[in-house]
């Protein structure tokens, strides 16, 4: 496993992260799915045991995966231990009337990280990060001042945001330009290349970046039929329609042989890819199994040609099928 430094930040990182939101189980927030379907507790705990066999040392989670029970199962497979680190978010909550509210006060900030820490037996959160939150929570500053407390107090070491899917810019221009935060999450695959030129200007100022999604809630793993469908309990029921799947799957069908010529799958491609990007520190592949912590472990270096061809295929191939992505939500 390789290790990089996490940013300006004393963290280092493994290049591939544990990516926890799978683990979290089939939460519902009223109608709407806001996991992955069913799991099984043993299992999530063999593979956050398996993935520390591996070498992997990052655990990204949020209090709203599993409504905390995705930290819950960190912090009783690891606790405290030194030679992990650990990043949660805060910011989506549920509330009265089966809503998902979005919710950055600074008193929500302060209350749902004491009850992380608790979930996660930790005594200081290593990342933090606020959950998606966009350009009027950040100007309006109540969750900014937040996280510096939270500095201050020692709960947490460093912070960042978690960008949003489809639009990252402006969000990562404030922080950067303010020096604020120490980091971001994006989402970055073969498929969804919007996030490269934040990658490469967050990098520049100093900042880790995470890359989210590098196998784009599982179509990269060329597991998928045209014909898949999702259980109402998965949230890939509502983002992944039949025509996104069978586009997407079209697509991946033409980067394909750059696997082949390297003897490698798909999952092992999409997740080099974005260990390959200048700037990058840790990529999250969804772990649910001790088998996925080891399929999604190994990285390869991919050559200049390579990269080339697959950044060609985003245009080419990819961008109409994000902008569908985007209207799903």
């Amino acid at each position: 496993m390789e290790y990089r430094r996490f940013g300006t930040t004393d963290l280092t990182v493994s290049v591939v992260g544990f990516g926890a939101w799978g683990i979290g189980g089939p939460a519902m927030v009223g109608a709407t799915p806001i996991g992955w379907g069913g799991t099984d507790d043993a299992v999530s705990r063999r593979a956050l045991r398996r993935a520390r066999e591996l070498g992997i040392t990052f655990y990204d989670t949020a209090d709203f995966y599993g409504l905390g029970r995705s930290e819950e199962l960190i912090g009783e497979t690891f606790g405290n231990a030194p030679d992990i680190v650990v990043a949660t978010k805060v910011g989506h909550r549920a509330a009265e009337g089966d809503r998902i509210v979005l919710d950055y006060s600074a008193a929500h900030i302060i209350a749902a990280c004491e009850r992380s820490l608790r979930r996660l037996r930790r005594d200081a959160i290593d990342y933090y990060q606020l959950h998606s939150a966009r350009m009027p929570h950040l100007e309006e500053g109540e969750c900014l001042e937040a996280m510096e407390r939270l500095v201050r107090d020692g709960k947490v070491r460093y912070w960042g945001l978690s960008l949003n899917t489809f639009h990252p810019d402006a969000e990562s221009s404030f922080l950067t330009g303010r020096s604020l935060g120490h980091g971001f999450q994006l989402a970055l695959n073969i498929i969804n290349q919007r996030a490269l030129g934040v990658v490469r200007s967050a990098a520049a100022s100093g900042y880790g970046v995470i890359a989210r999604m590098p196998l784009q809630f599982g179509l990269l793993t060329g597991k998928f039929a045209p014909t898949a469908r999702f259980a109402k309990d998965d949230h890939r029921s509502f983002r992944l329609t039949p025509e996104i799947v069978e586009r997407s799957l079209a697509g991946i069908a033409a980067v394909r042989p750059v696997a082949d010529r390297r003897g490698i799958s798909l999952t092992t491609l999409a997740l080099s890819f974005c260990a390959a990007l200048p700037g990058i520190s840790t990529v999250i592949p969804g772990i649910r199994t001790p088998e996925q912590a080891e399929e999604n472990s190994v990285i390869v270096p991919l050559d200049t040609a390579e990269m080339a061809e697959l950044t060609g295929a985003y245009e080419e191939r990819f961008a109409p099928v994000v902008s569908l992505m985007e209207q799903q939500g």
